[in-house]
């Protein structure tokens, strides 16, 4: 028997470990499998109708069980507790999404031929291997799990090693849906099993949410296997403030995005671009929206900012800062890592960033802004474009009509939201360009993705 070690929950809060959750062993991976092949033999052939009643059933699920998943999340990676219970809400909500429009989205397509019809059909693909992070452990699950079960596949599921107990939660509330064994399994196993996973031959598709390097990595074991996957990785999201932009709106919604989860978010408010005229007026407008933002206990809701989820996480967070300032960079709030116990980084605030940095190249997963100077909003839209990633992007303008122009023609992103801060939404494509992966998650794009468009002519 190969060994396998346990995968440890430990409370990012205090550094105090939870529990350890055995890992399987690679023959029970091989079991896991078969059995999910089995249940797709079942599962594909099923209608529409109890693909959706299932997905209800786990939304139903999610609800009653809200309180005891919402608390899962923030001990494990320490989410302040009403985004957590926000995370449950939006799980459900994917799964009413898809239990409600995947049928009309997989609908056949007619093509009038010369003297004939062709007919492209919707069908699944088999079993999909999902690879995902510990930001949200939930909604980044369920937001792949979701469409692909309601497509006819089945779904092995690597949850992030820091989050094992959050994984098994999704477990149980599958187990108590009405679906065959096999049609959705949790995969307790390290990164170095994935590999086994993804050359297996019943193994159809891999999506992944991560880092470029974890992607990088899938990536080359999906091609050498022939295997279609889905990458959605980091971002260095470029929020621009253009010289009429409405800046308390702005500067609240450059927070929200940026606090977001202890800003351990790919789409957060990351490279914000001020235009100079109104630089000073913006930081000083941003400067007070922080104030609402308190570091302290994640499971007390007085409290909006949290630890970080690992500590190597927070030294990584802490080494790019400090490397920035010493590149220049000006230290306006924060940068110093407190004494207490846990894995906690202060809100912090960099001035003078500039390409070349980590602060403007890098993607910086923590409570971190970085304020970079334009002299005027071309130059702005310049500076947004001058980066490897493409996932998201916002712009604030008054002109809503230039900033659609802009968001269109000029900036480099799959998601770029005007006057807000990007989000995902399960009616609309999500997913990122260049070192930001490809493919796209959600509404009908995202259903399509694992899927055989299959040709009768």
């Amino acid at each position: 028997m190969t060994e396998a070690k346990g995968l440890e929950a430990i409370n990012p809060a205090t550094g105090a470990i939870i529990a350890t959750y055995p890992c399987m062993h690679q023959e029970e991976i091989v079991q896991a499998i078969e059995l999910a092949h089995s249940g797709f033999q079942q599962w594909k052939h099923s209608t529409f109708s109890v693909r959706s009643k299932a997905l209800t059933q786990a939304s139903q699920a999610l609800k009653a069980n809200n309180v005891a998943l919402a608390e899962c999340i923030t001990q494990e990676m320490g989410k302040p507790i009403q985004q957590s219970f926000a995370e449950v809400e939006k799980c459900a909500w994917v799964c009413d999404y898809f239990a409600t429009n995947g049928q009309q989205h997989l609908s056949d397509e007619t093509i009038k031929l010369d003297h004939k019809t062709a007919i492209v059909t919707a069908q699944p693909l088999g079993i999909l291997f999902a690879v995902m992070p510990w930001n949200f452990p939930l909604w980044q699950a369920f937001r792949a799990i979701a469409p692909a079960l309601m497509a006819g596949n089945t779904l092995l599921l690597k949850g992030a090693s820091n989050v094992p107990g959050c994984s098994k939660a999704i477990q149980n509330i599958f187990d108590s849906c009405d679906i065959p064994q096999g049609v959705f399994t949790n995969l307790p196993i390290r990164s170095t099993d994935a590999e086994l996973v993804i050359s297996h031959p019943n193994v159809r598709a891999v999506t992944l949410t991560g880092s470029e390097e974890a992607g990088r990595a899938v990536a080359s074991i999906a091609g050498a296997n022939l295997k279609k996957c889905v990458l959605e990785l980091g971002g260095q999201d470029p929020y621009l403030v253009l010289h009429d932009a409405d800046l308390d709106l702005a500067a609240e919604r450059c927070a929200a995005s940026r606090m977001l989860c202890s800003g351990q978010v790919c789409i957060a408010a990351k490279r914000l671009i001020i235009v100079n005229d109104i630089y000073d007026q913006f930081l000083k407008l941003l400067q007070e929206k922080l104030h609402s933002y308190v570091l302290g206990d994640p499971m007390n809701p007085a409290f909006n900012i949290g630890p970080l989820a690992r500590l190597d996480l927070r030294q990584q967070v802490h080494q790019q800062v400090e490397k920035s300032i010493e590149q220049g960079a000006k230290l306006l709030k924060g940068g110093v890592v407190p004494e207490q116990q846990g894995w906690w980084y202060p809100i912090t605030i960099l001035e003078n960033v500039k390409p070349g940095m980590p602060a403007f190249d890098d993607e910086i997963f923590g409570p971190v802004l970085s304020l970079v100077r334009a002299d005027h909003d071309e130059h702005a839209v310049e500076l947004a474009s001058e980066t490897r990633f493409g996932l998201g992007a916002a712009i604030f303008s008054a002109n809503t009509a230039n900033a659609q122009r802009i968001a269109i023609e000029e900036i480099e992103a799959g998601c770029v939201a005007i006057n807000d801060f990007v989000r995902s939404d399960p009616r609309v494509p999500f997913g990122g360009i260049k070192d930001s992966g490809y493919g796209r998650e959600l509404g009908k794009l995202g259903i399509h993705e694992f899927i055989n468009s299959k040709s009768i002519v």
